[in-house]
């Protein structure tokens, strides 16, 4: 208990696995909120246990497999024995965990799972107390403070004469990375525009937890525009979010 007091990555993961009392979890999601790195990791492993929910045996194992693996890891035959789903489980997790591989070996893509950090993010903006780490409707104020806190410059789009005005920016960690994310407003309704490099194309379209995302790739850079406006007013602002000129 005192080793996982002193790490709070250790909390994250009891937190996740159900283990910290209401306060102690209290405390932690306050935690989560105001440390980005601490929340990518919980977006993480909740991202890896919903992965590994999907996961079903495609066929039975070769024949003598189970015997091979079982002597291989020493274990013995006593009464009752694990059936051969859990053992197959187990030695999944286990490798899973050891190799620290998770983006490469889950089932679905790298740009997949980033799309599932990319609506978590935007979800918790929504919860926080401050959901901008700069507010501006400025884009020569927003894309400068971008510049000398991320390596990465977004593209940023002034659509305020389109009804989407600019509202500000934050950091997003994406895959353990540091990415830009400009958020504009239609109404009374946030959209989050998320850029980052190396991750992949992005699906084209998804809906989770009544979030829509629309995903594209420009010049080797992968956006992903989430909110809970309708699909079709979503549509229409990426498609003036791409044809937009960028701000210098």
């Amino acid at each position: 208990m005192t080793q996982a007091a002193d790490d709070p990555v250790l909390l994250v993961h009891a937190y996740c696995d159900g283990e910290l009392d209401p306060a102690n979890a209290l405390a932690l999601e306050r935690r989560m909120a105001e440390d980005p790195r601490l929340a990518a990791e919980r977006d993480r492993i909740l991202a890896l246990k919903r992965a590994l929910a999907k996961v079903k045996p495609a066929a039975l194992p070769p024949a003598g497999l189970r015997g091979r693996v079982e002597r291989a890891v020493g274990m013995r035959r006593v009464a009752p024995r694990p059936t051969w789903g859990a053992l197959a489980a187990s030695i999944a997790l286990a490798v899973v965990v050891s190799s620290g591989a998770t983006w490469s070996l889950l089932g679905p893509s790298q740009s997949g799972l980033a799309t599932d950090e990319v609506i978590g993010s935007h979800i918790r903006s929504l919860m926080a107390d401050k959901p901008f780490d700069v507010a501006s409707s400025i884009t020569h104020t927003v894309k400068p403070w971008f510049n000398s806190h991320t390596v990465q410059s977004p593209r940023v789009v002034d659509l305020e004469a389109d009804g989407f005005p600019l509202l500000g920016g934050r950091i997003d960690v994406i895959a353990k990375t540091p990415v830009p994310t400009l958020v504009y407003g239609y109404q009374k309704h946030r959209i989050s525009v998320t850029e980052a490099q190396g991750l992949g194309a992005p699906p084209p379209s998804r809906e989770a937890a009544g979030y829509h995302v629309i995903g594209w790739t420009d010049n080797g850079v992968s956006y992903w525009a989430v909110s809970d406006v309708g699909l079709a007013e979503l549509q229409q602002f990426v498609k003036l979010f791409r044809a937009a000129p960028t701000s210098q």
